[in-house]
């Protein structure tokens, strides 16, 4: 028999037993009554069981179940952090890092240093070739002046020279 059909036989059984007067209540066959419901319990499947008992623990399983979930969170976060921390990648990227940064203040300085230098070296020529132009300068000036004064004092003397032979003339003119 089927679970439906042995609940409708003691669904019968119960409606057509003797009622007691006045109390709502009937009479009936315990044993033939319990040997029914073993049957429909047999009768049901194990699912029906087992969600059953699971009903019944559903709280302390759901409970459970998020402790341990929270624990295993906790426990792999605490692994995880101190992975990252001796993580030897970690370490070896931190010592690389550093070498960079130092490398970098080297070469900053060696930069630096070499900028100076070669600001001197281009101040001197600088200032050795303004001392060159000056030299020149002053060298093209005195020969200028010096040709000038020649010219000039040839000029007065040949103008001294014409005044004195006019002089000359006009004293033999008289």
């Amino acid at each position: 028999m089927d679970v439906i059909k042995l609940l409708e036989y003691l669904q019968e059984t119960i409606e057509s037993a003797s009622s007691i007067p006045l109390t709502g209540k009937v009479t009936i066959n315990k044993k033939e009554s319990l040997e029914v419901i073993d049957r429909v319990i047999n009768c049901l499947p194990d699912e029906f069981k087992k969600a059953k008992w699971i009903c019944e623990q559903k709280e302390k399983i759901l409970q459970e179940a998020m402790e341990e979930a929270e624990n295993m969170k906790t426990h792999n976060m605490k692994i995880l952090k101190k992975q990252i921390e001796n993580h030897n990648i970690i370490k070896e990227a931190n010592i690389k890092s550093d070498q960079i940064i130092n490398e970098a203040k080297k070469e900053g300085n060696f930069i630096r240093k070499a900028a100076r230098n070669y600001a001197d070296e281009i101040l001197c020529n600088l200032e050795e070739e303004i001392q060159n132009k000056s030299d020149d300068i002053i060298y093209n000036i005195e020969k200028n002046l010096e040709a000038f004064s020649a010219s000039l004092e040839e000029s007065i003397n040949l103008r001294t020279d014409v005044i004195k032979d006019n002089i000359k003339e006009l004293r033999n003119m008289k």
